[in-house]
Formats: C-alpha cells, structure tokens, sequence
C-alpha cells in the first residue's frame, strides 16, 4: 500500500503533467487572447469564405476580427501585421505590391483554396439552339448566330455584352485577334451585367457576355461556357484563363497563431457551396453570419477534420 509520501509525489507528478499538458494547448494556440484579424474584400463571395474560417478559428478557441481592406492596399496590412490574414486571393488581380511583399517575405502564400474559379464567355442554354454547335466558338461566326445577337446599336455586328469599361477586359481583344463579326459593349455595372442575363433567360433573347464564377447567378441561371478561341498571344491581354485562389497570411503567423496557421492551411471552398451561400446573401436577402452559421451546422463533415488537425 502506498504511503503518504507516494501519494503526494503522485499528486505533484499529475499537477505537473496537467500545468505541462495545458501549457501545451496553450503553446499550440499560441496568442489565443489577442484577435486574428481577417482580411474582408469587395465581394461576397470572399465574405462568405472568410466568415467560415472566422467561425471556425472561434470554435477552435481564437478571437476573430473582420476588417474591411481594398484589394491592393490589403497587402500593406498583411505586409505590417496590422490584418493577419486574407483567405481568398484571385491571383489574376494583384497588382504590383503583391510580388513585392512576397519577395521581401512580408507575407506567407499558405496554399491553395481550391475554389474551382471560371472567367469567359457565357450563354443561357436556350442560345445552342439560336447557335447550332455551341459551346464551340466557331457556332459564333455563323451568319444567322450574328444575326440573331445583332443590335440597332452594332448592326451588322453581332453584340457582346462585356464587363463596365472601367474594370478593363480583354473580350474586345480578343474578339478582334479572331475576326470576329462582334461588337463589344460594357454593361454599366455587375448588377447591369446580371439583370441582362435574367431577362435573356426569361424572354428568350439571344445573348453572349463576359462573365466570371463562382457568382450567385450562376446558382439560378443554366448557362453554358464557350470553349474559347486560340490565344493570337499568351498574355492576360489576348487570353482569359480562370486564376488561381490562394490564402496569405503576414508572415509572422505561424509563430503567433500554430493551430490557426495549420487550420488555414487546411481549408478548402467548393465553388457550387459558395454560390448558394452568395444567393442567399445577395438575391434573397439573409444575414451573412446567419447563413454561414447555418452552412457549418450542416457540414460538419466537411469542416471537422481542417479543425481536428488543427488542434494535434
């Protein structure tokens, strides 16, 4: 039978076990009191995706901000610390300090997000009727296919209902460097650019536009994607290639935040999830917080093991 001693040795020992195990945790979460501060852009898709990850880091024991930051100058801030982190970064739309603070190891690229990204040409499915051989880029150049998407305002051409003038694109480029019998004509703003779509969709107006997913509309609308002409040059001016999306984080993250850093780096978007969340944000109205909540409540499945690995 063990004597008083013992006992109070074995009582040590397990305090200095639980204080060593705790101290662990803690090192593993690392500076858990102060926020992760996540990078919140211009579009509801980037919302969405960084409302999960905010979600998230909560349950695995992290203060989260949400702070609104411009697309070029959240680099600054990823680049200082003062945002720790931007979870959806289209790669295609950078600009110059981006290459800049990688280079000088400012920030951290952590990985893919695995967002499945499409940019082209669309058409609402009733037009492979309107233009036999569709999704082919070749049913384009058909006479009766320019005849049918001709306009009082392009006539003879055919209209291309582009991006607004002042996001820059490359359909009338491109439509040029093929001879194609089209003219470009930017929409006045994104919701300009939807409001077309449906009402083509709706009264059966032919149709042809540049567009990009994931977007909520792609949710209500059956589109189809033209498969593209060549490329007369293999640059952003004369291709369109859908970009990658990556997540960055300040440099300094790892260090301050392990479990978040690896969860982060475990995270992943499914391109179809995103666009329903984004329908329900911006078509139908619902809470941000309320819809996300509602999308990890179902998913657990999905989500558990990003946080499972997280915690070791």
């Amino acid at each position: 039978m063990p004597n008083s001693t013992s006992f109070i040795n074995a009582g040590l020992g397990l305090a200095l076990m639980l204080a060593g195990t705790t101290m662990a945790q803690s090192a593993d979460l690392g500076a858990k009191d102060e926020p992760i501060k996540l990078a919140m852009l211009e579009w509801t898709g980037q919302h969405v995706t960084t409302h999960i990850a905010g979600q998230l880091l909560q349950k695995l024991g992290y203060k989260v901000e949400y702070v609104t930051a411009g697309n070029f100058p959240q680099f600054s801030g990823l680049a200082d610390g003062s945002l720790s982190a931007s979870v959806e970064i289209w790669l295609n739309n950078v600009g110059d300090i981006y290459p800049k603070v990688l280079a000088a190891k400012q920030i951290e690229d952590i990985g893919k997000l695995d967002l499945k990204t499409q940019e082209g040409w669309i058409y609402p499915k009733f037009m492979e009727t309107v233009c036999p051989g569709l999704p082919d880029w070749n049913a384009l150049n058909k006479p009766d296919c320019i005849k049918a998407l001709a306009t009082p305002e392009t006539a003879p051409n055919a209209r291309f209902l582009d991006y607004p003038a002042d996001w820059g694109s490359r359909a009338a480029t491109i439509l040029a460097d093929n001879s194609m019998q089209y003219t470009a004509v930017p929409a006045g703003s994104e919701g300009a650019l939807v409001a077309e779509l449906e009402a083509s969709e709706a009264a059966k107006t032919p149709l042809v536009m540049m567009f990009w997913g994931p977007h909520y509309a792609l949710a209500e609308n059956d589109v189809g994607w033209v498969t593209m002409p060549p490329c007369k040059q293999q640059t952003n001016d004369h291709c369109i290639t859908p970009p990658d999306v990556d997540k960055i984080v300040w440099s300094g993250f790892g260090a301050k935040w392990p479990a978040a850093y690896t969860f982060l780096k475990a995270i992943k978007m499914d391109a179809g999830e995103q666009q329903k969340l984004m329908l329900a944000v911006d078509k139908q109205g619902k809470d941000l917080d309320a819809v996300v909540k509602e999308w990890i409540d179902k998913n657990e499945a999905v989500w558990k093991p990003w946080v499972d690995g997280a915690k070791g």
